[in-house]
């Protein structure tokens, strides 16, 4: 099942034996699991955590049967589990074990690989869910769109007592990419620097960390602006940041061939959410929805040319003695001559 909170504190006052929590993003299953855990232990549970992708059998029947000394249950945190690293004997044992503890609730999360857009439950996997959920809770965790990151955002700087308006959040959102490990020190970084105020979009923008697909975008808009100066100037930054030109170049890329995608999809008149199903990105379709207002200025056959160019970029960086920067600013000035609207 889908992860719901009220389900979540629902099993908790009902004294539900086991948690488990999986997802594709290891921020999301980490925080379900550590908060549930903090739950336990505020209802009066001692912890026990065996960290590690697959603790043997003998650990977790051991960590299980610890006997409080105050007479408690035991909380067995049981952090990053790996499903697939159990032969089937071995995790029918530990399935055999979350059933017959008798003092220990059980607190698991597992990062689990994705396909197609979608998570893949393997079999172990698949075992262990079904167990956890008859004995007690267990729940898949799916990425949060913009939306729901611009709330979970407010709320963490709403803790620590600082506002952080609707505007700001988008910015911050626009700025970091949707990395919540990423977005969730930012908050902290930012909440701090306003002493505990206000964020505000200037602050965002004086002190926000840019990842480098995000920087890469907003050189992309400079380039389709017709900009290719402050393209350039932003292509100097990054290189003065040490990013490589090879890296540059890859996520250069990687933002016109997302533009080509969606131009495709338009012209069969698929929208870029039913692109990012069928390509079988990953996470929300957010960075999608950017490529089509960019690519909504070109024609397809614009964005064939930037995709040649680049492709000779690429080539010209593994294989000519001429410095990465230079050939970069070269592909810039071509990018705005050559598949300009």
């Amino acid at each position: 099942m889908l992860y719901s909170e009220q389900k979540r504190n629902a099993a908790l006052q009902n004294g539900a034996p086991v948690f488990y929590f999986y997802s594709t993003d290891p921020f999301l299953a980490r925080s379900a699991a550590d908060k549930t855990a903090a739950a336990l232990v505020d209802q009066g549970g001692e912890t026990t955590r065996l960290d590690g992708p697959s603790p043997t059998v003998e650990e977790i029947v051991m960590a299980a049967g610890t006997i409080s000394f105050f007479g408690t249950r035991r909380v067995v945190e049981l952090p990053a589990l790996q499903p697939s690293a159990y032969t089937d004997k071995d995790m029918n044992a530990v399935c055999d074990t979350l059933k017959s503890a008798e003092n220990a609730v059980f607190v698991i999360y597992s990062v689990l690989p994705e396909e197609r857009g979608k998570i893949k439950l393997g079999k172990q996997a698949k075992k262990l869910a079904e167990t956890c959920e008859a004995l007690g809770y267990a729940a898949e965790i799916s990425r949060p769109g913009p939306q729901e990151i611009r709330r979970l955002l407010r709320e963490r700087a709403k803790k620590q007592g600082t506002a952080l308006p609707e505007n700001a959040a988008a910015a911050l959102l626009e700025r970091c990419g949707q990395d919540l490990f990423l977005l969730e020190n930012e908050v902290d970084k930012l909440a701090a620097a306003s002493g505990y105020t206000e964020i505000s979009p200037a602050l965002v923008a004086e002190m926000g960390t840019l990842d480098l697909e995000a920087d890469v975008f907003e050189m992309v808009r400079h380039v389709t602006a017709r900009n290719p100066s402050k393209a350039c100037e932003k292509l100097e930054t990054l290189l003065r940041l040490q990013n490589e030109p090879i890296a540059i170049t890859a996520a250069l890329i990687g933002s016109y061939v997302d533009m080509y995608r969606v131009k495709a999809g338009q012209q069969k008149k698929k929208a870029y959410g039913q692109v990012h199903k069928d390509f079988g990105y990953k996470g929300s379709d957010f960075r999608l929805k950017k490529s089509s207002e960019t690519a909504a200025r070109y024609t397809p056959a614009q964005l064939a040319r930037c995709l040649e160019i680049l492709a000779e970029l690429d080539k010209s960086l593994k294989g000519s003695p001429v410095g990465g920067d230079i050939l970069l600013q070269a592909a810039l000035c071509q990018l705005a001559a050559g598949g300009r609207p």
